[in-house]
């Protein structure tokens, strides 16, 4: 094929991709602007082939990861000791943060059978992990507001448990779990304690500088061991960059696989992955760079500004709800009365993309500063469509966030 048709036939199988250059999408891709796509895409063109399974060869990579963990434990209250490592992503920060804290418990505890402690609310990725690493897992209700039960998931620590984990925020209704309870609970019986700031990690310090009171969620809280916040979320980086900071240096050496058994000599790797791309690593540095703490203050303001709007939008439509109290920048809406399965139906027929969720039955939204210029747009939809779904249900009850074949 020609060079031309191609990029012809790719650009075909884009027609029905969700538009978020439009900032229709409420969640998978975030838009930091023009200025940040540029800066992306020149720095996606130079290391477009660069592979970090080896810094010795790609010295530039070595740098641009310390770098990005050192602008990142800034920015979670961890510098001088705090250290790190960028993955592919938030699922693979959760595996590693996991998979170092089995390590800790066996070399440090002896524990053989190692378990930890969630909420019903933190991210499947921890039940990936768990599958992955033989780890057992207490899934615990969350409380009437949502957020983590620091009570019952008490009831499920044990002198086997190698990690407790809380979300800042938690992905289904976007508040910000008990940290310092959490943390406590770890914290007594010697165990890891992780905070989930996937969501929030790129949010959460911003606000914070623009004045709002954000609950106790960093490395300030003492028991935190790990963090994963990832920079291509309201990082507003391309996919897939991500950072797991552990508390010390020392703490990251469970992160690593080493072996030194085999006649390709020593081999060492701090994620999933051998081979990693350069790109996402070069692309997340770029906008970190570009736009800076102050950049980054006012892409969260905007966010900040939309969110309050668009909750406020919802609750007054009559019919709808929003579940919880929102920390953050991520929401999800509900309806004591319609089927909202039918009314996001209804909203992708006019161009929105929104993620079901249940239990209860609900539309996820994760507001990003490209959701902003449409907020009036999409308020005015949500009206007609409530108006247009009525009583009415679909049979299609299904919530896949996957990817099955």
């Amino acid at each position: 094929m020609s060079e031309a048709a191609i990029l012809d036939a790719l650009g075909a199988k884009r027609e029905r991709d969700a538009r978020w250059q439009d900032g229709r999408t409420f969640g998978m891709v975030f838009d930091g602007g023009p200025e940040v796509r540029e800066v992306a895409e020149a720095a996606a063109a130079m290391f477009l082939h660069e592979n970090a399974l080896n810094t010795a060869a790609f010295p530039s990579l070595a740098e641009i990861q310390s770098e990005v963990v050192e602008a990142c434990a800034d920015l979670f209250h961890g510098t001088p000791v705090a250290a790190g490592f960028m993955t592919s992503g938030g699922t693979e920060s959760v595996l590693m943060a996991v998979k170092a804290a089995r390590e800790r418990a066996r070399t440090e505890r002896g524990i053989t059978e190692p378990e930890m402690v969630v909420a019903e609310s933190a991210h499947a990725a921890f039940h990936k992990a768990a599958h992955y690493f033989g780890v057992r897992v207490h899934k615990v209700a969350v409380r009437p507001d949502f957020r983590a039960d620091v009570d019952a998931m008490a009831a499920h620590v044990n002198d086997r448990t190698a990690l407790v984990v809380g979300s800042a925020p938690q992905y289904p209704q976007g508040v910000i779990d008990p940290i310092p309870e959490l943390a406590e609970l770890a914290a007594g019986v010697g165990a890891s304690m992780h905070v989930d700031a996937c969501m929030g990690g790129f949010v959460l310090p911003f606000m914070e500088m623009n004045g709002e009171t954000v609950a106790p969620w960093d490395f300030r809280v003492a028991g935190v061991t790990t963090i994963s916040a990832d920079i291509h979320k309201l990082g507003y980086a391309p996919k897939g960059a991500s950072v797991l900071m552990h508390r010390t240096k020392e703490l990251r050496r469970y992160q690593t696989f080493v072996f030194d058994d085999w006649l390709g000599g020593f081999y060492a790797s701090p994620g999933m992955q051998g081979s990693r791309p350069g790109l996402p690593m070069a692309t997340a540095w770029a906008v970190m760079h570009r736009l800076g703490i102050d950049g980054y203050r006012r892409l969260t303001r905007i966010t900040r500004d939309a969110t309050r709007r668009l909750v406020e939008g919802v609750r007054a439509t009559p019919g709808l709800i929003v579940l919880g109290e929102p920390d953050a920048h991520v929401f999800a809406l509900s309806s004591p009365q319609l089927d909202v399965f039918a009314l996001g139906d209804a909203l992708h027929e006019r161009g929105w993309h929104l993620d079901r969720q249940k239990p209860p039955d609900s539309l996820h939204a994760t507001v990003s500063a490209g959701n902003a210029p449409v907020v009036d747009e999409f308020l005015g939809d949500l009206r007609t469509a409530v108006n247009e779904v009525g009583g009415s249900r679909t049979d299609d009850r299904g919530t896949e966030y996957a990817t099955l074949e």
